[in-house]
């Protein structure tokens, strides 16, 4: 395995990324790879963080996992983040000097899961800010178009914060140490009712297959991956990264996951660049 993508990224597959503020990218992790971070979720799936929880559970048992920072005790996750072209790609969408790792998540809905993910931006629930931030998508198996992550492209350039959804209250199992559980300052703007016209707003998809990405800006609006045949799960790991502009930013509420109290220990201050081991510099040009 090496940490360069298998093929170079093309000139206009980075013009897209800044134009629409997402972008697929075709296979551009190995097999390898893809095996390396299934055997990783199998053992977070085992042994779950403290900030784990199920989004979405149905009579029947369907449900939605979700859990966050488990790099630092999943060995594949680490071997990922530090020796995969995650980074590399990240650098190259964002022409930035050097990239650093924010965090992971993982998403596990169960065959025929009825779950849609509301419509957000991710950056206002991140303790950063900038342009220079984004999300690699990865599913490890084959998600249509109709269940992968759906975007309102061009969405990214606008400076309109929305009103966040509360993801804490998606919380069946009733966890008690639920991060965000304040959301009243977090955007002046409703999200625009999306659904109601999707061509309207431009809504893009696509068709993915395991070693595929869709690489995304954190200030995108985002949302969809709908509801599951009977027959068909889905699992799907994210790496956040930080480029050249991206500054810790502690917000007054609503932070999910919340790396204030982390940041704070280790040293870090609000308008400095994210370091230290707890967010390392993967890739620099």
């Amino acid at each position: 395995m090496q940490n360069k993508p298998p093929r170079a990224i093309k000139t206009d597959e980075i013009e897209t990324f800044h134009l629409d503020g997402v972008v697929l990218l075709k296979q551009m992790f190995t097999s390898d790879w893809v095996d390396v971070l299934t055997k990783g979720l199998a053992k977070n799936s085992e042994l779950p963080t403290t900030r784990a929880r199920v989004w979405y559970r149905d009579e029947a048992g369907r449900s939605m996992f979700w859990d966050s920072q488990a790099w630092q005790s999943i060995d594949e996750y680490q071997k990922f983040i530090y020796q995969s072209p995650a980074a590399s790609i990240a650098g190259q969408l964002l022409k930035a000097r050097r990239i650093n790792f924010f965090f992971d998540a993982v998403f596990v809905r169960s065959p025929g899961t009825q779950f849609t993910t509301p419509w957000h931006q991710d950056e206002p629930y991140w303790s950063v800010e900038g342009y220079d931030t984004l999300t690699l998508w990865m599913p490890l198996v084959p998600v249509a178009k109709a269940n992968a992550l759906a975007f309102v492209p061009g969405s990214h350039r606008s400076d309109s914060v929305f009103y966040q959804y509360n993801f804490g209250s998606l919380n069946p199992d009733g966890k008690t140490d639920v991060d965000q559980s304040d959301f009243t300052n977090v955007g002046k703007l409703d999200i625009p009712d999306i659904d109601a016209d999707p061509d309207a707003f431009g809504v893009t998809s696509w068709d993915m297959q395991p070693g595929d990405c869709v690489a995304f800006n954190s200030r995108i609006i985002h949302g969809g991956s709908g509801k599951l045949d009977e027959d068909t799960g889905l699992s799907v790991f994210t790496s956040k990264w930080l480029g050249d502009d991206a500054r810790i930013k502690f917000r007054e509420c609503g932070m999910d996951p919340d790396h204030t109290d982390c940041m704070l220990a280790a040293g870090l201050k609000e308008g400095e660049r994210p370091s230290t081991d707890l967010y390392p510099q993967i890739w620099q040009r």
